[in-house]
């Protein structure tokens, strides 16, 4: 497990939109990252640690209210690209701006589902 995914993990939490998720829809946003079971229980103990997210009874509260503005932390780019969340074939994928780096491609309707902006 690399400090930068964890890194990743950890700022994907931080910025997502949600009110609250389960712990299965916060691990489904962690596996655009990593699908290792140590690298996400990692990323969730440093996210929780640092006051990012409280967890309680399976549910994932965000703490920081700091989301990704679409205009500037949410960038395209034009390509032949995958959908890091479903496995599309994507002519433009949407990345996400994160301090650790960019997080992506997704797919229009993907990038809303893993950003909170859409259920």
């Amino acid at each position: 497990m690399s400090d930068e995914t964890v890194e990743l993990g950890v700022q994907l939490l931080e910025r997502l939109e949600h009110g609250e998720l389960t712990l299965a829809e916060a691990v489904d946003r962690l596996e655009t990252i990593t699908t290792h079971p140590a690298t996400t229980r990692a990323i969730l103990d440093e996210a929780e640690k640092r006051g990012i997210i409280e967890r309680e009874d399976g549910i994932i509260r965000p703490k920081s209210g700091r989301f990704l503005s679409f205009e500037s932390e949410i960038v395209t780019k034009e390509g032949e690209f995958t959908c890091r969340r479903c496995g599309a074939s994507l002519s433009t994928g949407y990345f996400m701006r994160l301090e650790a780096g960019d997080h992506g491609p997704f797919g229009s309707s993907c990038i809303r589902k893993v950003t909170g902006r859409e259920e």
